[in-house]
Order: structure tokens, then sequence, then C-alpha cells
């Protein structure tokens, strides 16, 4: 205290008459300073030791330095400034009040605490260390914090927290013992529910709003719109194909978007960003016709196509069998890759569905066009054998141009399998039959490079010639014969010998050769009828015209006919009188 009396003998010395209007002053004033109350003034002075403080009555208070280490640094109070204390009790003998800060933080703290308590308000509070079952929360007196109170979601590092100052609510208080129990989770809880009703208030269809980006996912982004997240889905990001968020967004980024729809009981929101532009689908068939070439983007490929985007947000796909007109069967990265400009044919548009079909090979001229250009039918070309089946072989002539030769164009002799004339990879010549550019066809021969065996056949043979045959095969009506390789004719039934034949398999065999004659000539349908039985008649005519240039021309007619009935068998008994006679037996 000397260091105060020596301050204060240096200040003016009041008179005895000024010192007794002073107390008449402070006398009502006086009686009202009872400790404990809760007084305002203005600091005086700062010493080492203590805060002189002017509380506007006769004495001034003093604020021991030690009471402010847990509210206020002493070096940063000032003469002039406003501060509050507790009066504590009467300096009789210095004549000065003694006053507490630490106690009007406190007293006031139970206030603030009290009155949130029952109002259902918060408080602002420093967490000041953590204890084994929660935290130490300095509200102007301490209080306590529970672990599962700290936050909405459990902490994972409870250190994180010391040092900050939050808002809290009271959940418990007893002014008496000074004791309080806070809750940051129930005002975070409170202040969530109260951005949420904000946010909702505002949302309507169609309507924009602006957020913040707060995370992405794989399907999709999560907006902060300041209570709430709304979704941005994927699909709603853009007109065009994206494969992940992160091509249009980044987290924290402020975007603007459209709600899409919205359900305040489920606090869900649906968000849309395409939407803030015009859709590309609309009045998709006045922006393309079937059947014109446009320019497009190739964007992806897939195992049965490629996707080509012809504007942004509309894209078309052009199946794997209209990329090429090669017949085979070629994956799309051989043809095509990721960003390259092409030119391809609109082959049908499905707006409700959102689909165009395009072709690349329709955007070209066919290549059989081009080849009919360089030759027709009859003209001859080389290529090598890429496939064989078992109606025939395919002839690769020119790229992306395979030639069909059927079995029947193969060889003029009947084959079982077209690999019996040729192999795949074999070079080899064909004439071209047909060259049909619509139903994108082209027919091929091999035969034909010998020429037409039939039409030479009709040529050289006419009705009744003899001919040497192979039967090749037998049947229930006849047999098949080969007249010459390639060319087959019927024997029936009835011309295989001058005796009726029940079954062809028991007077002939499959190789056997015998003499025939034409019996009839269908050129037009290649056809041929011959006949074993007028064979033989017609040798054994040419044998007895022979025999008889070599006869003596003396010989009478009798001795002629006589010789010859020798080789003839007697007469039969007439069949009718066997059977009278047979009916009379079973009779």
């Amino acid at each position: 205290m000397s260091e105060l009396n020596k301050d204060s003998n240096k200040e003016e010395k009041i008179n005895p008459k000024e010192f007794e209007n002073l107390i008449d002053q402070y006398q009502f004033n006086l009686k009202e300073l009872t400790p404990g109350k809760l007084v305002k003034g203005k600091v005086v002075k700062v010493t080492s030791n203590y805060v002189l403080v002017d509380i506007g009555y006769k004495s001034e208070g003093l604020i021991p330095n030690e009471d402010f280490k847990n509210h206020q640094n002493v070096q940063n109070i000032n003469p002039g400034d406003d501060i509050e204390a507790v009066l504590e009790r009467r300096d009789y003998e210095e004549g000065y009040l003694i006053l507490s800060k630490s106690k009007a933080v406190a007293q006031k703290a139970l206030n603030n605490l009290e009155k949130a308590y029952h109002q259902n308000n918060w408080i602002i509070g420093e967490i000041t260390k953590k204890s084994k079952s929660g935290y130490t929360v300095n509200v102007g007196i301490n209080t306590f914090l529970p672990d599962s109170h700290a936050d909405v979601k459990p902490v994972k590092n409870p250190e994180s927290l010391i040092g900050n100052r939050y808002k809290f609510k009271v959940i418990k208080f007893d002014r008496k013992n000074e004791n309080a129990v806070l809750s940051r989770k129930l005002y975070l809880q409170d202040e969530k529910e109260k951005r949420k009703r904000q946010v909702f208030d505002k949302l309507a269809p169609n309507k924009k709003i602006k957020g913040k980006v707060k995370s992405l996912t794989k399907f999709g982004a999560f907006i902060d719109l300041g209570g709430i997240e709304g979704l941005l889905h994927i699909s709603d990001m853009s007109w065009g194909k994206i494969n992940h968020p992160s091509e249009i967004f980044r987290a924290g980024e402020e975007v603007e978007v459209m709600v899409l729809d919205y359900n305040e009981k489920e606090e869900k929101v649906s968000l849309g960003y395409k939407q803030l532009t015009p859709d590309p689908w609309e009045n998709i068939e006045q922006k393309y016709q079937v059947g014109e070439n446009v320019e497009g983007k190739v964007v992806s490929l897939t195992d049965f196509g490629a996707f080509i985007e012809l504007e942004k947000g509309v894209e078309g796909l052009a199946h794997i069998s209209d990329l090429s007109w090669s017949r085979k069967n070629v994956h799309p990265k051989k043809i095509l890759s990721p960003e390259q400009k092409v030119t391809v044919s609109v082959l049908n548009i499905n707006p409700p569905a959102r689909r165009i079909s395009l072709g690349l090979k329709q955007a070209q001229p066919h290549p059989l066009e081009l080849f009919k250009e360089k030759h027709s039918p009859g003209s001859v070309v080389k290529g090598k054998i890429t496939n064989i089946t078992n109606f025939g072989a395919f002839l690769e002539v020119e790229k992306d141009i395979e030639g069909l030769i059927h079995i029947s164009d193969l060889s003029w002799k009947k084959i079982g399998h077209p690999s019996e004339v040729v192999k795949v990879g074999q070079e080899t010549e064909a004439v071209i039959l047909n060259i049909d550019v619509e139903n994108e066809k082209l027919s091929l021969g091999i035969k034909q490079l010998q020429g037409d065996i039939w039409e030479d056949f009709f040529k050289r043979h006419k009705v009744g010639d003899l001919v040497d045959v192979k039967i090749v095969r037998l049947t229930h009506f006849g047999a098949f014969v080969e007249i010459i390789p390639g060319i087959e004719g019927v024997v029936f039934i009835s011309e295989l010998a001058d005796k009726k034949i029940e079954n062809p398999e028991e007077a002939f065999s499959v190789g056997e050769v015998k003499t025939a004659k034409i019996i009839k000539l269908n050129k037009k349908e290649k056809k041929i009828s011959l006949s074993f039985k007028q064979a033989q008649i017609e040798i054994q005519k040419k044998e007895y015209q022979k025999y008889l240039k070599n006869q003596d021309r003396s010989l009478k007619l009798g001795d002629i006919m006589k010789d010859q009935l020798k080789h003839i068998d007697p007469p039969k008994k007439n069949t009718k009188e066997k059977e009278e006679k047979k009916e009379e037996k079973d009779d």
C-alpha cells in the first residue's frame, strides 16, 4: 500500500470543508455498497501489484493483479478502460475498497448460464483441458462438457478441441454450487435445424440456387446449400457423357444449380446442372435427317461399336456391323481411335429413347460400286480363299471385297464338300458370275474357267446316241449315271432292261459301266434321260446289220431266218391258260 500512498501524496490536498461535502454526497450510495455487489468503473492507474479503479464513490477500488491471471492480461489494461468487479470488503485503515475481478467474471458467468439454461439459449466458452470422461470449458467459471456432447459425431482427435472457443447449450445448472454441464452437440444440431428450415423455405422445383461443392464421388457431387446437402447426380451434370464428376467440378468451388426435387421430411434434395442449359435433344429431328452425312468425334469405343459425339450432349452409336464393309469381325479399336473426327451417315433417330444410329461405312462408297466400275460378269479375277463352309468358299478379290464361290460352281464334277477342291489360303482365279451392289453380293465360279461343259455336250450329242456311262447312284426309280465328268443323266426303272425289274440294286451295282442310249435331252434344264434297254436293242440291230453284210448274197431268206431262230427260246404257254388251270386246281 506504500506505493499507493506515495502516489496519493502527490495528488492535490483537499481542505476539510470540501472533504465534508464529499462525504455528504456519497453518504447514501455508501450504504448500498455491500460485499458481493457488482460494480462498474474506470481504470485510474495500473501498478505492479494493483489496478486502481474509480467506481464513482468517495473511495477508489483496488483489484490485485493476480486476480486477472485467469481472465485478462494486466499488461493489456490501460487507464480509462471500463471494468467490472465485485466488492469484497472495505479497507478502513487505508481507505480503499477491495474489489475482485474473478468474482465479477464468475458472477456474470453464472448469470449468463442461468439465463441460457432457462431460455434454452447458447453460451460461449473455451475448452481448456481434457478430462477422463469429457472436457473442462471456461465460460467465466469452469464447466463440464461430456465426451458424448462434444460434437455431432465422435471426436477422433480430442486434443484438436482444446484452446478453441465454441458455442454450447446448457443442459444442467446449479447456481448454488456454481456447477453447469454443457453440450456442443445440441447447439450444432439446433443450428443445423435452423439452417435446414431456412434452406427448405427457399427451395422450389426448377429454382436456381447457389451452393458449394462439398465432396465428389463416382456417382455425383454433394452440394452444401447452407445448412443441408443436395445430391447432384453425374447423369444431371452434363448433356454429354462424362466418366467422373471431377471432369466438371472440384471440391470447394461455388456453383449454381437447379432444384429438381426435394423432400423436407427425408432431408433429400436432388439437383441438376445440365438443366441450366437447353436440352440438345429438343427438335433433334429438325437438326439431323436420316440419310445425311454429318461430322462427329469418337468419344468411346466398345466391343459392340463406337459412340460418336455429333454435338455437346448428342451422341450416336455406330454399331460394329456399320463400321466397315468387310465381312470380317474387326474390333472397333482397329478401325477408329478416341477423339478422331469422322464423317458418318444418320441411319435412324429415336427422340423418345434419345438414340441415334450412325453408320461409318454408309458414308463411304460401297467397295462393290468401285469394283463394278472396273469389272463385269465374265471377267476373271484372282484372290485368296479366306473361308470355307458347307455351301461354298469365300474368295477375297480386293480389300474388304469377298465373293462367294458356291459349291455348285467349284467343279463340274459332283463334290461332297468345297474342301475337296480348294483350301484356306490358296490363291486361285475365278470367273465373275454376278455383282449385286444392292444386296452386297459378289458371285464367283471356278469351274467356269473351263468353259460350259453342258453347252459343249449338247453340241456334240443328240437323241439316239449311244454312250458309255458309269452307274454312280441307285434309287427305287432307277439309276443315276455319269456320262462324262461333271455331267450326269438318269435311267428310269422302265428303261433298265427288257424284263421287269423291281429293285435296281439287285440287278445293278454302283461303279458298273454300261452302254446307254440318249432318249431325251433338256438343254434348258440341263437334264438327260437314257435307256439301257433301248441301247441293247440298238446294239443287236447294229450287229445284225453287220452280220448281213458279211453273209453271201446267195443265201436264202429262209436259211437266214432259220439260223436266227436258233437263238430264240420257244414260246411259253399261254398265260391265260395257265391261270385257268390254276383256278381249277384251287377249286
